[in-house]
């Protein structure tokens, strides 16, 4: 099994390619299985070390079992396990998390991105029972926490992951967002989870605490991983001049939104939508119609997204180009 120490580079978090029509709520094999087989192999030849797929950019919650299986299936057989590959099962009940957590593994998965069943808000009591569960169930099957206080409701505190490397000595990581409080996350929890950065936050968290800043998430890489790859590989180098620069051109690639992106409560209702339509703009991939009831946006939401997007692709050009760092910002 993975462990925390495995986890290394840029971690991709791609979306569920859609087919033309997935927007009507009527619509059924809605997964464009060839746009996934082309993102999956482009996004491994251009530096991506690890993959995760089927959280909220994945469109887990609105997909059918069956779209949720072809996809898995899918997913499984193209990586082959040339690099980690995490799949989300989160769901409304445990019982369909734990039949989604078992199909995933049966088909090569590594690892899962797990959030909490959703309807109530859970206790840290709960949440701590479900892990459990869940390492004890599957003991050689790694778990990423989605850490998505907003989605889950549930503001995973510091005496939750004190417990958990207690409970499920299979949770190994954590999908991470925010820097406040890092150090005594790690601390509580003796490094034995990872707290994986968002790529735009990796100089912040390598600021903290080097030596367990080994790798990053990006739902940018389906933009084109190179910006992310380039700033997980120069923390692993410990570059801070290097990450200083790609850090500047990542947050001016990402200035366009970063005026939802401050506020949460606004940003968790168009998550799904801006990540999409900046994908579309950037060009890498072809992610097809949002799947409904998501497929709402505000048009000014959604041309600060197209606008990302178009930035993130300049950047990647000009990376291309060999001009020297934070050159998108001129």
């Amino acid at each position: 099994m993975l462990t925390s120490g495995d986890l290394r580079g840029l971690y991709a978090i791609i979306p569920t390619p859609a087919r033309p029509g997935a927007d009507a709520l009527t619509a059924s094999n809605t997964v464009d299985l060839d746009e996934t087989e082309r993102l999956l192999n482009n996004l491994l030849r251009d530096g991506s070390r690890g993959l995760i797929v089927l959280g909220t950019t994945g469109e887990c919650a609105t997909l059918s079992n069956a779209d949720y299986e072809a996809f898995v299936d899918c997913v499984c057989s193209v990586v082959g396990r040339r690099v980690p590959l995490f799949v989300g099962a989160t769901a409304l009940s445990a019982h369909e998390a734990y039949r989604r957590l078992t199909f995933a593994r049966d088909r090569g998965a590594d690892g899962s991105l797990l959030g909490m069943p959703m309807w109530q808000p859970v206790t840290t009591e709960m949440a701590l029972q479900y892990y459990a569960e869940v390492s004890a169930a599957l003991p050689a099957f790694a778990i990423m926490v989605y850490a998505n206080a907003r989605a889950f409701r549930y503001g995973f505190p510091l005496e939750f992951w004190a417990e958990l490397i207690k409970v499920a000595p299979t949770a190994i990581s954590a999908k991470y967002a925010r820097s406040e409080g890092l150090a005594k996350l790690i601390e509580a929890t003796k490094r034995r989870i990872n707290f994986m950065p968002i790529d735009m936050s990796v100089a912040e968290f390598h600021g903290i605490s080097p030596e367990t800043t080994t790798a990053c998430w990006a739902t940018a890489a389906a933009m084109g991983p190179e910006p992310a790859v380039a700033a997980i590989d120069a923390a692993l180098r410990h570059d801070e001049t290097r990450l200083k620069a790609i850090d500047a051109d990542i947050a001016w690639a990402n200035e366009p939104i970063m005026g939802l992106l401050a506020k949460p409560d606004v940003f968790a209702s168009y998550n799904i939508q801006v990540e999409k339509i900046r994908i579309e703009a950037a060009g890498y991939c072809r992610p097809g119609p949002i799947r409904p009831p998501y497929n709402v946006i505000p048009q000014p939401y959604a041309e600060a997204a197209r606008e990302c997007g178009k930035r993130w692709a300049t950047l990647r050009r000009r990376m291309a180009a060999g001009e020297t760092p934070a050159a998108a910002v001129g």
